[in-house]
């Protein structure tokens, strides 16, 4: 642990007739601080003291015809400067110790614009819009870490944090959405991701089908009609369900460079660490190491940036040297195209063929069959010495709603040794994604109650574990994760289920088929072998960590959920995950009072698999109190 000098801050421009060196092809041009403020009402973290919040806009330039703008998608047809550069900017959110720091720089990829991290880490809960207000139990501000968000994601709200693109004036392209209502209103009215170029209905095109494998059609009562550029009205048939799926083709316009926001991600944080390069200096020092988290859309896009070759700077130098990929499965994201659509991802039933999900899955390089191309997650940072130390932690969710599968194993199904500097780890029976000390809800769309299962006590060990890899080369935990070894996984039509509320499920799984993008809607290809974990006599998944509550169960835990009847019934209900308690009687699963005599022996149960994930690395041995203190009730 280091002393933070305090240093009064200052708004920062660029400094004014600054020539720019020829090899600069992206750089900050400004940093403008807005505001400035001792937060939380002045409360001390431990060692690190009070933490400084810094709201600040930060600007870019870069040459379109550099060769760092060479992969962004429609970068070539943005409007430009006096210099000929692209300009664009991004909010920042900056809090970091006014006494000491660990001299890690935290970034959180920021979610749809919102901050996830405090609901996963310090136990805050979710807002839905980016929350840095409440410090929950403080356990980032006690490690000492400088944490920043960026936006990178454009069309959010006021009360998320985005970034500014420049609009691409003068061109049009395709584009498809998908609507998925859950409700039975006979009339529904859809917003668009871009404006409409062209208002004449004869020029688009809205099909509907019940599930992602039928023919789109056009059916009896289906109708929309343009309210404006922005938004269509649709006339929904009878013969369709709540949960039926309405695809809308249309020519739009707006487009913007939506890859920049990997760069300006990329070059934000190498000009936070003191890079060079740029027209600014940092408002940070004593920032020696740098770990990025992303969380859902989050870790697809941050595997994406990896992929796309942006965890290097301008200069050639590592951005980040760490990096968590949390609940991101196999995906990357809709980001670096034209007409981007980065708020889609696949699922079983929603957007079930959305861009982003196809070949590299993994971390090691290997030959995809079905397309013929070798490639790997990690192949730019391989051949550039800029790979970051790397952890990819998945629920039971992404294995069926995110083809997890194709991360431990290659296209066809065998298993794939991953380098030394990747660790794989699987939360058996959790969901997609929970804050802590959620209950079990019931949905009208999804069969069975939700699941309340967060994975915080795992992710708090894990991020500590990070920082001791980065920081001191300690390495974390071995990987667990179901097909590394060549078992643990099975087609979904061999998965043995056990009864559950007197039937046994059978969900579906999302499937992968190699698809060609370059029409609309896209062609189907062959498939890839998407598998998942086996189950115990009680239905929860094999081959992982299991949080305490998993571990010592009073019902079970499942990934994956279903549709109910009228809400296109059999499907996989979204992300939320099953839980079925245990009957009074048995079932076919053992009954609690067969499990648990007593409250006690319930306890002594929960402190046994505490001290596992402990001895292992999988919990923190401080964290042990709450997690018992929370427990749910015999």
């Amino acid at each position: 642990m280091k002393h933070l000098p305090h240093i009064a801050l200052m708004t920062l421009a660029v400094a004014g007739g600054m020539g720019l060196s020829p090899d600069i092809q992206a750089r900050v041009t400004g940093f403008e601080i807005g505001n400035t403020v001792v937060d939380y009402d002045g409360e001390r973290f431990g060692e690190s003291g009070a933490y400084e919040r810094i709201e600040a806009v930060a600007s870019f330039a870069i040459d379109p015809t550099s060769a760092r703008a060479s992969n962004i998608a429609d970068l070539e047809k943005a409007p430009v400067n006096d210099q000929g550069e692209v300009a664009f900017s991004t909010e920042v959110v900056i809090l970091r110790p006014t006494e000491q720091t660990s001299g890690v720089l935290f970034y959180e990829v920021p979610n749809r614009g919102r901050n996830l991290s405090f609901p996963l880490l310090n136990l805050t809960s979710i807002s839905g819009d980016f929350a840095v207000d409440e410090p929950g139990d403080g356990f980032l501000m006690r490690q000492g870490h400088t944490m920043v968000w960026s936006g990178w994601q454009t069309g959010l709200s006021d009360s998320l944090i985005e970034i500014d693109l420049p609009v691409i004036e003068g061109v049009t392209g395709e584009s498809r959405e998908e609507f998925v209502f859950d409700n039975h209103e006979s009339v529904s009215v859809a917003s668009l991701t871009y404006p409409a170029a062209d208002l004449n209905p004869e020029h688009a095109s809205l099909t509907v089908r019940p599930t992602p494998d039928a023919p789109r059609q056009m059916v009896e009562g289906l109708s929309f009609r343009y309210l404006d550029e922005n938004r269509i009205e649709i006339q929904r048939p009878t013969s369709m369900d709540g949960g039926a799926i309405y695809e809308f083709i249309y020519t739009a316009k707006d487009a913007v460079p939506a890859g920049l926001g990997m760069l300006a991600t990329s070059d934000l944080v190498a000009f936070l660490r003191g890079a060079q390069g740029h027209d600014v200096e940092t408002p940070l020092n004593d920032i020696e190491h740098t770990v990025a988290m992303g969380i859902s859309q989050s870790g697809r896009f941050l595997r994406d940036l990896i992929y796309q070759g942006y965890n290097a700077d301008s200069q050639g130098n590592r951005v980040f040297d760490g990096a968590m990929a949390h609940i991101a499965g196999s995906r990357k994201t809709f980001t670096n195209y034209p007409f981007a659509q980065p708020g889609r991802f696949s699922r079983q039933h929603e957007d079930h063929d959305s861009v982003g999900d196809q070949f590299p899955f993994s971390y090691v390089e290997m030959l995809d069959p079905l397309t013929g191309q070798s490639d790997s997650i990690l192949a730019v940072c391989r051949e550039n010495n800029t790979c970051p130390k790397l952890m990819h932690t998945d629920t039971s969710a992404e294995f069926w709603q995110a083809r997890a599968s194709l991360v431990s194993t290659s296209p066809t199904g065998d298993p794939l040794t991953m380098p030394d500097d990747v660790r794989l780890y699987f939360f058996a029976g959790a969901p997609h994604f929970n804050a802590w000390g959620g209950s079990a809800s019931a949905s009208e769309v999804c069969k069975y109650p939700s699941n309340p299962i967060s994975v915080a006590p795992s992710m708090r060990a894990l991020v500590s574990a990070m920082e001791s890899w980065v920081v001191n080369d300690i390495a974390p935990p071995a990987s667990r994760y179901p097909g590394l070894k060549g078992d643990g996984l099975v087609a979904n039509e061999e998965l043995n289920l056990p009864p559950l509320q007197g039937e046994v499920p059978k969900p579906p799984v999302n499937e992968l088929y190699a698809r060609n993008h370059t029409v609309v809607p896209p062609e189907e290809g062959e498939q890839y072998s998407v598998k998942v974990p086996e189950v115990d006599e009680d239905g929860i998944a094999l081959g992982g960590i299991r949080q305490p509550y998993v571990a010592v169960l009073l019902g079970t835990y499942l990934g994956w959920n279903l549709r109910d009847q009228g809400y296109a019934e059999g499907q996989l209900c979204n992300l939320s995950g099953s839980f079925i308690p245990f009957a009074s009687s048995n079932d076919g699963r053992k009954s609690v009072s067969s499990r648990y005599s007593s409250p006690e022996s319930y306890q002594e149960s929960l402190g046994d698999a505490i001290d596992e994930l402990v001895d292992i690395g999988f919990m923190l041995e401080k964290d042990r109190q709450w997690v018992m203190e929370d427990a749910p009730e015999l």
